[in-house]
């Protein structure tokens, strides 16, 4: 590719709009397909995503007014939670509401649909909470997920050894189940047609609640340590990713009860258990040390998952096999509890252009998902350290800013990003015109390789298209 003359910031709006103008003319003139077009605008607003300052979440724990001779450094002007965020969830569909979990065990529900793009100060107030009560969480909350089929209810998990279920309507809990054990997070598949929610806990079985019959139907046994990620494929309801303190990332069928279908190896970069539905090596680690992330890309077709060895991997879901993607030595993650990673969707990306943001220290770090390469740094703003209430309401604490939990707003609008501070920050579109020259002078080098491949890619694609719709037909 040609290299780009330098442009100041005074030119880069105009150069967007170039840029804009001409991706619009290549797809009327059929220089480029629609599926590229596409793309190309989603790749543009991924890669060039920017915190939005303007828009601040007040939960109603306003910060206490600064008396003489008090250190105001690191304090917030509205918390959305008062001894900080431990989660966050959006719903899948509509994008409209947002949970938040937070360290003194409320929940409280947004109405996101008040955001919008304009630089001017909004400030957002909860439209309903779950505080603390005999029936409701006694201690802090560790993850909350909406119902996947439609945000009328959700689940939440705590330090409190339960997991409830509540009405999006009444935030009153309408199931309980004790596990006895802290819960890390939990997992409810987005495809299923059971209501199996995979429960990751201090103790080493995988905890397998039906929300049908209101029972506990049974456990997953293998891991040696606390549990501490778990996630659902997407494209088979029965297939679940969990992995723990012993560094292991486990495969099961739920289906099964001879334990663990697979276990995948870092030392493994070809596949040799030829599939996961093949023995694999007893003393396989999937990290040196414990792992506390997973998620699949939405096709199913990669795992990644983060350890406390400071890495990243991404693994081939058919073949097991770790692709070593590197992404350097600057990743930070030594926290018992679940790292959220974001993957972006792959219909929005060129192939094998993936990204993955990934909440570090102090920031949120974009990268290219099978390359490892840094795409974008998003620093929080102010100093390392913040203050926020104490978990109890009264005094204060000094924290870390740090990132404990992302999600995204919908497609091509970002996502929202809750953390230790309190505070939940919004992350939208800014400028960025790189990728678009990126992922049109791509789809021009793939049309010169020929007409018939290209039709007959595009026929495969719409066999997968129809396979992956009839797949995901409900009964």
């Amino acid at each position: 590719m040609a290299q780009r003359p330098q442009r100041f910031p005074h030119q880069r709006v105009s150069w967007v709009g170039e840029c804009m103008n001409r991706l619009f003319f290549e797809r009327e003139s059929a220089s480029i397909g629609q599926g590229a077009f596409a793309r190309a605008v989603a790749s543009r607003a991924l890669h060039s995503l920017q915190l939005w300052p303007h828009v601040k979440f007040d939960g109603g724990d306003a910060a206490p007014a600064p008396v003489e001779g008090e250190r105001t450094a690191g304090k917030e002007s509205a918390w959305a939670c008062q001894a900080g965020v431990n989660i966050l969830a959006v719903d899948r569909f509509e994008h409209k509401l947002m949970l938040t979990g937070g360290a003194d065990s409320t929940i409280k529900l947004w109405d996101l649909e008040q955001i919008t793009p304009q630089k001017k100060d909004q400030t957002l107030k909860t439209i309903g909470e779950v505080k603390r009560g005999p029936s409701t969480h006694q201690f802090g909350i560790t993850h909350v997920s909406f119902y996947p089929f439609e945000p009328t209810a959700f689940l939440s998990s705590s330090y409190d050894h339960t997991l409830k279920i509540y009405s999006t309507a009444t935030l009153q809990p309408s199931a309980s189940f004790t596990l006895d054990s802290i819960i890390y997070t939990h997992a409810l598949s987005p495809i299923a047609s059971h209501l199996l929610v995979a429960c990751c806990t201090q103790h080493p079985l995988v905890r397998l609640v039906d929300l049908h019959s209101g029972a506990s139907t049974h456990s997953l046994a293998g891991h040696t340590g606390a549990v501490l990620a778990a996630s659902w494929s997407p494209t088979n309801e029965h297939i679940l990713a969990t992995g723990g303190t012993d560094g292991t990332l486990r495969i099961w069928d739920v289906r099964k009860a001879s334990g663990t279908l697979r276990l995948l190896d870092l030392e493994d970069s070809i596949g040799l258990g030829d599939g996961l539905d093949r023995p694999s090596r007893a003393a396989a680690k999937a990290h040196g040390a414990a792992v506390n992330g997973i998620e699949w890309t939405d096709d199913g077709q990669y795992i990644v998952s983060a350890g406390h060895d400071a890495a990243v991997r991404v693994w081939d879901a058919s073949s097991g096999a770790n692709t070593l993607a590197h992404f350097g030595p600057t990743l930070r993650n030594s926290k018992l509890e679940t790292k959220p990673l974001l993957l972006s969707p792959v219909e929005h990306t060129r192939p094998k252009g993936g990204l993955l943001v990934y909440p570090n220290e102090g920031e949120v770090v974009m990268f290219e998902l099978h390359e490892g390469r840094v795409v974008n740094r998003l620093r929080l703003p102010g100093p390392s350290v913040a203050v926020v209430r104490a978990r109890t309401g009264t005094g204060e604490r000094s924290v870390g800013r740090r990132v404990t939990s992302l999600a995204w707003r919908g497609v091509g609008e970002g996502f929202v990003s809750g953390g230790s501070d309190g505070v939940v920050r919004v992350w939208g579109q800014g400028v960025g015109e790189e990728m678009v020259d990126e992922v049109v002078e791509g789809d021009r080098d793939r049309r010169l390789e020929g007409g018939r491949e290209k039709r007959k890619r595009e026929v495969l694609d719409d066999v997968f298209k129809d396979l992956t719709r009839t797949k995901i037909t409900f009964g």
